[in-house]
């Protein structure tokens, strides 16, 4: 559905009734780790709505699962919640009984703190598994992070500050639209660099759609104060983390910790959407779902080391699984990616790693080719399987960009899929490798 969206100031804190903080309380120690800052960087965040909001998220399906994400999973599936507590620097995860009981006394301290009801904090948490987290200074983090609430594009960046690890930059979004003749407001954050390519699901366990082989953290969190309720706004997550941050890959890896919230506390006056059809679900899963791609894409073109961006375009297969599983091995396969990264159109190791992937693939109905982003303009490298008449200094220029298209028509049925992928560079093995001999190197 087409919906008028403005985009506008504020992120998390662009619609009515939420106010949010972000401090430094050494929780990334300073001077250590493979983050964005090791300096006195900001590592702990609470968002919080003026009044409880229904809730919905999307998690993590990697079998190892952090403490945080196991509680929020149980708490959002009560529909109902007011406030986040999130940090960065540590992801309690791998911490066995302890990091539960962290992660459920971090929102304890922040509901305590807060002045709202048990069982209406949720909780994220990123950095290095299999450290348990510095409670002395998560407790004086919450503390400190409450008197400092606010809703001014300050408080917005500090947000986005205190949830980075290896990001470069921060990642918020906000856009107005109109619902029932209402002003409404959605706004969001993310964070994500490396270990991405998430797969997740309402209650982390693997949808039979979902490709066994997938694998820093993405964390994303939402507000808005359009009047939804809770199992429809989950029908819309779903649907916008879809067409989103489950289609994105920088690495292949997918994390122990990844989550996406929506707090909806209706504060803009719409009717209450009630139900996931309609015209007003609609614009309202329209603009969801714009949030999340600009978000998810916001990572990619962040990722650890990244030069070069690509949407892997993948139609005619025989079953959406089929375009889906082809889309994903041309994505994260290493020779592809580092062909990208020099600028190198390879069609061999396209169609290779075509060749090896679960889709049914027919070799002498392939079709490979390239165009800018968007664009139905493409340059084919390869026709029903062979070489076309494109000189070699036209593929080149057509893969010299930092972002275009790869078009990879398999020619045996309707299904289709994409996905928003990365190259691979000198960069990220630097970063990643980290040097054991000082363990301040060393990444999650």
């Amino acid at each position: 559905m087409n919906v008028k969206l403005k985009h506008i100031d504020g992120a998390v804190i662009a619609a009515k009734g939420f106010r949010t903080s972000g401090i430094f309380c050494d929780i990334k120690r300073l001077g250590t780790g493979k983050g964005s800052d090791k300096g006195r960087k900001r590592d702990l965040t609470l968002i919080v709505s003026d009044v409880p909001a229904s809730v919905a998220g999307m998690f993590t399906t990697n079998q190892v699962c952090a403490a945080p994400v196991k509680v929020c999973i149980s708490r959002v599936s009560k529909g109902v919640a007011q406030a986040l507590v999130v940090n960065s620097g540590n992801a309690n995860a791998c911490t066995g009984k302890q990091g539960m009981k962290d992660a459920l006394t971090m929102v304890r301290l922040a509901e305590k703190a807060l002045g709202i009801r048990d069982g209406h904090a949720l909780v994220g948490s990123t950095g290095r598994i299999g450290v348990h987290l510095p409670m002395e200074q998560v407790k004086s983090g919450i503390a400190a992070a409450v008197p400092l609430l606010g809703n001014t594009l300050e408080h917005a960046s500090h947000a986005a500050e205190a949830i980075m690890t290896s990001d470069t930059r921060p990642k918020q979004v906000a856009v107005e639209f109109k619902l029932g003749g209402k002003t409404v407001r959605l706004g969001g954050m993310c964070k994500g660099a490396g270990m991405i390519q998430p797969g997740m699901s309402a209650t982390g366990a693997r949808p039979a759609a979902l490709p066994q082989g997938l694998h820093a953290t993405m964390l994303c969190f939402i507000t808005t104060d359009a009047a939804v309720e809770a199992r429809v706004l989950q029908a819309a997550l779903r649907e916008a983390v879809a067409n989103s941050f489950n289609r994105i890959t920088v690495d292949g890896d997918m994390s122990t910790n990844d989550t996406v919230v929506v707090l909806a506390n209706g504060l803009a006056g719409n009717k209450t959407i009630k139900a996931a059809t309609g015209p007003e679900f609609a614009a309202f899963a329209a603009a969801l779902q714009h949030v999340t791609l600009e978000l998810a894409r916001m990572i990619v073109r962040d990722g650890e080391g990244v030069h070069r961006v690509v949407t892997v375009r993948v139609s005619g297969a025989k079953t959406i699984e089929d375009a889906d599983a082809a889309a994903r091995a041309v994505a994260n396969s290493a020779l592809v990616k580092t062909s990208w990264h020099g600028g190198d159109p390879n069609w061999g190791r396209i169609i290779d790693a075509l060749g090896y992937s679960p889709a049914t693939i027919v070799e002498n109905k392939v079709d490979i080719g390239y165009s800018t982003p968007g664009s139905r303009k493409i340059l084919w490298s390869l026709k029903r399987g062979q070489p076309t008449k494109a000189t070699f200094k036209e593929l080149c220029a057509a893969a010299a960009p930092t972002e275009f298209d790869l078009h990879i028509r398999l020619n045996l049925g309707k299904g289709e899929a994409l996905m928003y992928a990365a190259d691979l560079t000198e960069h990220y093995v630097e970063f990643n490798k980290g040097d054991v001999t000082d363990p301040t190197t060393l990444g999650g």
